[in-house]
């Protein structure tokens, strides 16, 4: 990132590797806080641009061929899709980080957990107010509103990356922003990418809708696992709080998403209907890939971070 003449090199083969996925949260990154040192007119560096766009068409190409662009006559309407996530498993399920972690889950695997979802709760809500923008009438408004909180509602005590930097300081984690990149696998990173991506084009506008609407869909049922995960593991008020938040506000927030920020997208522009569908699977796509990961590594007895061991906690936690 600083002056290389160079000619931007071919992209890395793997579209889900650790090579492609943290070279474009490096370049997304730029579009956020940056980085210290590295001068802030690289945000639209012609040749940065060149090669955040070939890793870009690697990474979209491979969603759109594991989530096929199925007709939405054929397979239903966003209505249905967002319906579908609403189904809740019968007993145990296996494959769930929320599920696990509430039944299973040692406190060192909720560390990790929580590291690795920094990368995204330490700017919640950012990727998403690129869309806003790109939204009309009942849609923007909508979208504005479900932001308003998320961004604390006018108090910055309350805005929801405070919130999560207090539960990380009650897990003794680290809260500086971009801590745990370096320890962050590429499903974890992949997850991050997906909303920038969405976010930054505007072609994509309909995906990043449906994306928003399955995290504010799912976002309560798992928040409460998560907190009654926290109280069994014996954590303090402030990382509960931060689940516990997200019970109450994330189920108005579904409903106003639903009916009124999909509703009002689609009624303005009926034929986006299939790329929320798209955002709604993909969504569901990578954080079945994060899920997986995460799950076979804590079983095996293994850390899931790749080059940081969070230190055993010993603060904030009850006896």
């Amino acid at each position: 990132m600083r002056g290389s003449e160079s000619a931007a090199p071919p992209p890395p083969a793997d579209p889900y590797g650790d090579d492609l996925q943290l070279a474009l949260y490096v370049l997304y990154e730029l579009h956020y806080l940056g980085f210290a040192g590295v001068p802030d007119d690289l945000e639209w560096d012609p040749r940065l641009l060149a090669l955040r766009a070939a890793l870009e068409d690697r990474f979209l190409g491979a969603l759109r061929a594991d989530v096929p662009d199925v007709p939405v006559e054929a397979s239903g309407t966003a209505g249905q899709a967002l319906d579908a996530l609403q189904l809740e498993p019968v007993g145990d399920d296996g494959g769930s980080l929320s599920y696990f972690l509430r039944d299973h889950g040692t406190l060192e695997q909720f560390r990790e957990y929580a590291a690795l979802r920094s990368l995204y709760h330490l700017k919640e809500a950012d990727p998403h107010a690129w869309v806003i923008p790109r939204l009309r009438g009942r849609a923007k408004a909508a979208m504005v509103a479900v932001e308003f909180d998320e961004f604390g509602a006018g108090r910055a005590d309350r805005i929801h990356a405070r919130l999560f930097a207090d539960l990380m300081t009650d897990l003794d984690l680290d809260t500086a922003y971009g801590r745990y990149v370096d320890a962050a696998p590429a499903e974890a990173l992949a997850t991050v990418n997906m909303m920038s991506l969405f976010g930054l084009h505007r072609a994509l506008r309909g995906a990043l809708v449906g994306h928003f609407a399955t995290v504010e869909v799912t976002s309560s049922p798992a928040s409460r696992r998560l907190a009654e995960a926290l109280r069994r593991m014996g954590a303090g008020p402030a990382a509960v709080r931060f689940y516990t938040e997200h019970v109450e506000a994330d189920a108005v927030h579904e409903q106003v998403v639903r009916h009124d920020v999909v509703a009002g997208l689609l009624a303005d522009e009926p034929w986006l209907e299939a790329d929320v569908v798209f955002g709604i699977r993909a969504t569901g796509h990578l954080e079945d890939r994060l899920a997986a990961r995460l799950l076979a590594d804590w079983r095996d007895g293994r850390t899931a971070l790749c080059t940081v061991r969070i230190i055993p906690a010993t603060v904030g936690i009850r006896p």
